[in-house]
């Protein structure tokens, strides 16, 4: 007896398609899965088999043979245990032959026969409607399930409400997209005393999707700031919220099968090891770069970060992509995110005090910011120094204009950048904002008046910029005419987006 039911394999965020295969023969009584899956596919018997148990079933005295096919490409997960079941129930007859007809399966089964959440039911169910199929679910993730259309889906809490579905003795409801509860009211500008300089460019790099490092002495206000970014920025997009959440599924972050339309904001602690960064480990899962895709990725203590991680940062900066190599599988997750840094000057943090000065400078900050790499510093669009904050500063009333004011103007220069980039790709990817922008299209949207021309290559020559450097300004100095409303660049954009150039560390001596 030969049975067939269908279910998925991931790679990256793609999806493969996989056949369960479950054979019954004679002879001993055995149970093998084959397939190349991997230590959590080879478990998938003894949950199986404890489930049917648990609703009054029990596996035949045959030698049960399960293949995973194609047989060559890795399997990894839980999600196979109900494909698995499924296929069982069909080779015995406990199921009709045809009751899995263009459906999709995946889902972990507990000892009691219920049907557990289970990672990347998002991408199977897109896959599912791609290919004309509905698909078979845990209920707690049939409202990320149906946000792939108007496919079928079947979002089961157990195995037996499963089957008396399938057999037509009992109907299981269609599930309802769902979207996240927005969180509570998001930290505002006007918290922070001070600091015009750094509230300028953090509203530089919300409007134009730029990088930022901001550089200054302990408790002067720079993790606060960069909390403060995403009350600035614009909701996802409908097609921009599926993006994120795809990757958010293939890791298992999507909370009750809700889709969020606020953008990621991930901030890693200084340990974190190159594959929570980039991503990798034996299943090659997504690392915070592509869980910040869309969204910003803070990092803090800039250089305590191991120099190896930072520099893996290097061609996610460029590409927009984290790609993952292994010996048997190439997978490349999204990762076009917002890098914001903060950093102290040297390790002491008072390098510029001389109340509080240090006494190994300056070579104490030679060595702490050469943790930092030309190349690196290179990709980030604004350097901010951000001094400490004096008292007659903290006795001034609270500022006047607060996020909600400086969120509205960034709306309206993202809402220029979507209008100006609309249908644009540039390497396969969409161009959404200024930072994106690259090659002949950055010089035509981006190409500065007469004057600002002739300060550029001066500025230029003089600050001996890079190719990249160049071409950096010119994005955040478009994004300053977006804020003012500019159609073209002129002087003043050019020159205050030179401002915001790294030149050489700031070492007293």
């Amino acid at each position: 007896m030969l049975s067939r039911v269908q279910t998925v394999a991931f790679e990256g965020i793609d999806v493969r398609a996989v056949e369960v295969q479950a054979h019954l023969a004679p002879g001993l009584p055995a149970f093998t899965i084959v397939g190349l899956g991997d230590k959590a596919v080879g478990e998938s018997r003894e949950r199986v088999r404890a489930a049917l148990s648990g609703i009054g079933l029990a596996l035949p005295p045959r030698r049960i043979t399960i293949n995973l096919a194609p047989a060559d490409l890795p399997k990894e997960g839980s999600h196979y245990d109900l494909p698995v079941a499924l296929a069982l129930l069909l080779a015995t007859g406990v199921l009709p032959g045809d009751a899995l007809e263009g459906l999709v399966a995946l889902g972990e089964l507990g000892l009691d026969g219920g049907i557990g959440a289970v990672a990347g039911v998002l991408p199977a169910a897109f896959h599912a409607a791609g290919q004309g199929r509905g698909i078979v679910c845990p209920a707690a993730c049939g409202s990320e399930a149906a946000w792939a259309g108007e496919l079928e889906v079947v979002a089961a809490p157990s195995l037996l409400a499963l089957i008396n579905h399938l057999k037509g003795t009992q109907v299981l409801d269609r599930p309802k997209p769902e979207l996240a509860v927005a969180a509570g009211r998001a930290p505002d500008l006007a918290d922070i005393k001070g600091q015009e300089t750094a509230k300028r460019a953090l509203e530089i790099a919300a409007a134009g999707g730029h990088n930022l490092l901001m550089s200054g002495p302990p408790g002067s206000g720079k993790s606060m700031l960069a909390a403060r970014l995403p009350g600035l920025l614009p909701p996802l997009a409908p097609a921009e919220a599926l993006e994120v959440s795809m990757i958010a599924s293939v890791a298992g972050l999507l909370e009750g099968g809700r889709l969020s339309r606020a953008r990621p904001f991930r901030n890693p602690h200084h340990s974190a090891t190159q594959a929570a960064l980039i991503g990798g480990g034996s299943r090659a899962r997504p690392g915070e770069v592509s869980l910040a895709h869309l969204g910003v990725l803070f990092l803090d203590e800039l250089p305590e970060f191991p120099r190896a991680v930072l520099e893996s940062l290097r061609q996610p900066l460029e590409g927009g992509r984290a790609v993952i190599a292994r010996a048997n599988a190439h997978i490349a997750y999204p990762a076009r995110f917002q890098l914001v840094a903060a950093m102290n000057p040297c390790r002491c943090g008072h390098l510029a005090d001389p109340a509080q000065g240090c006494g190994r400078a300056p070579r104490c900050a030679l060595d702490y910011q050469a943790k930092l790499s030309g190349p690196l510093l290179d990709r980030i669009d604004l350097h901010v120094e951000v001094p400490a904050v004096s008292a007659s500063d903290l006795a001034l009333p609270p500022p006047a204009e607060g996020s909600e004011a400086v969120a509205a103007r960034v709306a309206r220069a993202r809402a220029l950048q979507a209008a100006r980039y609309a249908g644009r790709v540039v390497e396969g990817r969409p161009v959404r904002t200024n930072a994106d922008a690259e090659g002949e299209l950055l010089e035509q949207v981006a190409a500065p008046d007469a004057a600002g021309r002739r300060l550029l290559m001066e500025a230029a020559e003089t600050m001996r910029l890079s190719a990249r450097a160049f071409h950096r300004v010119l994005k955040v100095a478009r994004t300053l005419a977006d804020l003012a409303g500019e159609g073209a660049v002129g002087r003043l954009h050019i020159a205050e987006a030179l401002a915001y150039r790294r030149i050489a560390p700031t070492i007293s001596r």
